[in-house]
């Protein structure tokens, strides 16, 4: 008897308290052949009988345990332990809007070319308490395309794990998540771009994206800001030597110590810098490690060098970007983002 078409694989830790609306959210998806696979990670309170109890009432939920190892493992052990031709992902701490799985399926079978795709999310959390994160997930939801999703990778994670969905294939291809001292998340991401995956996003909210405070990502090392620049920085030094037709020498925008603290990663990966820019009349003028401080309007023009904006503010992002393109410099051949 052939499996389902789709596989949703939940890893589960302490979220006695949050599961069954999970799984209520997904059981209750239709249009969609689909498991759910969630494997309990060791947890100490009732998380394990809770998916029990689910997998009693309803054969669509498979749920095993393991000893406690993590997040990555638990995904990992879900994952292997999947079916279906598309694999999406779910928190047991997020809930599944009307359509997800249909949606997504239907992208995939629409867009053979495409490997991976996701969907505009809604926050979950406080906006006021949680001002910086929502602002994230805003973000993330102007990424609709490949092109939009692979030229803001080295900005910030462009697509919420939570609400991906890929092929088998992808993962046999390009292997599953990754131990280290890194996110997880976005090296899959960042490494599945690499290897050539195409990706996509539903133009729908089909994904709560809750924010408690106990949420892994606001607590762990491996997703503090440091970890995430130093994972970025290993797939960004390799695509500037691909993309850059100056390589290795870059122009970085921002002089600020921020600014340089994480450009200055990218000189352990053989980048050059040939000088920083910036707007502030204070620091235009300043020789840093060497290096001049220009006025940002002596930045290279199209063609004669390639620029890093490095300055993280959004309002500055995006008034740098406006700055390039007015010149004639065009994303991804004349500069990239990369804070």
């Amino acid at each position: 008897m052939a499996g389902p078409r789709i596989s949703v694989t939940m890893p589960c830790y302490n979220c006695g308290q949050t599961v069954a609306g999970a799984l209520d959210s997904l059981l209750a998806q239709e249009g969609a052949d689909f498991e759910v696979v969630a494997v309990d990670d060791g947890s100490t309170d009732d998380t394990a009988s809770v998916l029990a109890e689910y997998a009693r009432r309803d054969g669509r939920v498979r749920t095993f345990s393991i000893p406690h190892g993590g997040v990555i493992k638990a995904a990992n052990a879900a994952i292997e332990a999947s079916n279906g031709q598309y694999v999406a992902r779910m928190d047991a701490d997020d809930e599944a809007l009307p359509g997800r799985l249909a949606a997504q399926a239907g992208l995939l079978d629409d867009h053979p070319e495409v490997g991976l795709v996701g969907c505009r999310v809604r926050f979950g959390g406080c906006r006021t308490a949680c001002r910086g994160y929502a602002h994230y997930v805003d973000w993330t939801n102007t990424l609709l395309t490949h092109e939009a999703i692979s030229l803001n990778r080295f900005v910030e994670f462009p697509v919420p794990n939570p609400s991906i969905m890929f092929r088998r294939d992808c993962l046999e291809e390009h292997g599953p998540y990754r131990e280290g001292d890194f996110p997880e998340d976005y090296d899959l991401l960042l490494r599945w771009l690499e290897g050539g995956v195409r990706m996509l996003k539903a133009d729908a909210e089909l994904l709560v994206w809750n924010d408690p405070p106990d949420r892994l990502s606001r607590n762990h090392p491996r997703y503090d800001v440091d970890a995430f620049y130093r994972i970025k920085t290993e797939y960004l030094a390799r695509w500037l030597a691909r993309n850059n037709p100056h390589h290795p020498v870059v122009h970085i925008l921002g002089s600020g110590r921020t600014t340089r603290k994480r450009a200055d990663l990218l000189l352990k990966h053989g980048i050059e810098f040939a000088a920083y820019y910036d707007v502030d009349p204070k620091k235009i003028g300043h020789v840093v490690h060497g290096l001049p401080v220009r006025d940002r309007g002596e930045a290279p023009a199209p063609g004669q060098g390639f620029c890093l904006p490095y300055v993280a503010s959004r309002g500055a992002r995006g008034e740098i970007a406006a700055f390039l393109e007015e010149r004639g410099c065009e994303l991804g051949r004349d500069y990239i983002p990369a804070a």
